[in-house]
Parts: C-alpha cells; structure tokens; sequence
C-alpha cells in the first residue's frame, strides 16, 4: 500500500464518529480502517477546515484510477445512506477513504476479497 496521506477531519465530525464506532459492535474491517484514519487525523474546528477537504455531507467527485470512471458521491452518516442516489456512508469502503482527503489526494484502500480501490479526489464540494 502506498503511503497513507494526510487526512483533516473536524472536531465535530471526529466525535460524532467516534461516538458512532463506540456503539457499533460489529466485527468489519472498514470500521477498524475507518478508527484508524481517525486517529491519525488532524482535527481542527469545522470553520477552520480547509478548502477542498472531505468532510461529513461534502459532494466529492472522485476518479477510480483502476478502471478510470469518474463518481459523484454524498459522504453521509449511515443512518443516512439510501436515502437518495449519490450517497455513500462513511461506514462504507469508499467513504471511509473518502473522509478528510484534499483535493489532488489518492488513497489505496483495502476491498473485501483482496482487492484494492484507487481513488484520486478530483473536487469537493460542502454544504453551506
């Protein structure tokens, strides 16, 4: 695996995963990423957090560089995902790796069954 970038999430997104995480008892791998990524974040207060970095509810448009297709995706809760098109949870592989990359970031993150994603943040949009 390439070198892990570096990730800024907000104070506020940081704790309410956190708490998230704390009450989920089951046994995923995503999740233990997800912890891990946490940890070694910078947090920082959510007026603060730079341009350009994914937070929670940022439209982020990514490239899957193994297979080139470009994807617009919500980063939500999971209490949120399904409740339209174009969300991701951040429970899920890709919004795990998603969360609080900058614009120009690539991560290789794990897949079940061995395989990794590649992904590239091509922009990311949050809401007002």
């Amino acid at each position: 695996m390439s070198e892990l970038p570096a990730i800024t999430v907000t104070e506020e997104d940081y704790n309410r995963l956190m708490s998230l995480l704390d009450r989920d008892d089951s046994d995923s791998d995503v999740l233990e990423g997800l912890a891990e990524e946490l940890e070694r974040a910078e947090l920082v207060p959510a007026d603060q957090l730079p341009e350009g970095v994914v937070a929670m509810n940022s439209l982020v448009r990514f490239v899957n560089e193994g297979n080139g297709q470009s994807h617009d995706l919500t980063l939500v809760y999971p209490h949120q995902a399904g409740a339209g098109a174009g969300q991701v949870s951040v429970f899920a592989p890709a919004g795990a790796a998603l969360l609080g990359l900058s614009v120009g970031d690539r991560i290789d993150w794990p897949m079940s069954g061995g395989k990794i994603l590649h992904l590239k943040i091509v922009s990311v949009t949050r809401p007002e």
